[in-house]
């Protein structure tokens, strides 16, 4: 008796592959990844990936910032003033919508507090058929995300300066602060893939974005 194959999504079986270049803009030397997506994924889901494979903990807000137009989650409530700029609904729009072309770059923001800001470009676009899993991956990077709410780009260049200099003043407290230890220059390309294949696809919700954020930084939940 022959079983019947599930079948994918329209979205994840017929999409190009992509492979996209993320830099954590103004970090120097610079924190980046690079990774391969389905694209036809939504930016809901890059959102989460991004998340997972730089290091955050979705613990802000965030928005996508392509030319004029801006993309996130609409339950943030972002445009609610009349005096704020549109913004679109990240679930509903896919990476091939506003990037369709090899060097399409964007931006995607987070943390409008500390401002970080990823520049995303395409590198390259694979045809369906290629043979790669509709799955994301990270295939490179360097150097570990910044600690959350450590002030920005200037910020994180200060809890550098210090935690390389044991004779600071301020290099026990930031220590502390820091949990007792910190290495920048850390990236681990296997455990960032191990969390990223428990993504749900086409979209994660918060609870299971958190599950597999506290996975990934040993968190007992």
């Amino acid at each position: 008796m022959a079983v019947a194959r599930k079948r994918q999504p329209a979205s994840m079986a017929l999409a190009p592959t992509y492979h996209l270049k993320i830099i954590l803009e103004g970090t120097k030397p610079p924190v980046w990844r690079r990774l391969q997506v389905p694209g036809g994924a939504n930016l809901g889901w890059l959102h989460a990936v991004i998340q997972v494979a730089m290091g955050w903990t979705n613990s802000h807000l965030h928005q996508f910032v392509v030319g004029e137009r801006l993309y996130s989650d609409p339950s943030f409530g972002l445009d609610e003033s009349e005096d704020d700029p549109e913004v679109l609904d990240a679930n509903k729009t896919a990476i091939r919508e506003i990037a369709p072309r090899v060097k399409s770059a964007f931006v995607y923001e987070y943390d409008f507090g500390d401002s970080w800001h990823h520049r995303v470009t395409v590198e390259k676009i694979l045809d369906p058929d290629s043979g790669i899993p509709r799955i994301a991956q990270c295939l490179d990077g360097e150097r570990a995300c910044p600690p959350e709410d450590c002030g920005g780009v200037w910020g994180y260049a200060d809890l550098l300066k210090i935690i390389r200099n044991p004779k600071h003043k301020e290099y026990e407290s930031m220590m502390e602060w820091l949990g007792g230890e910190f290495d920048p220059e850390t990236f681990d390309r296997e455990k960032i893939n191990k969390c990223l294949r428990k993504l749900n696809w086409p979209r994660t919700t918060v609870s299971q974005l958190a599950s597999v954020l506290m996975q990934r930084d040993g968190v007992r939940q």
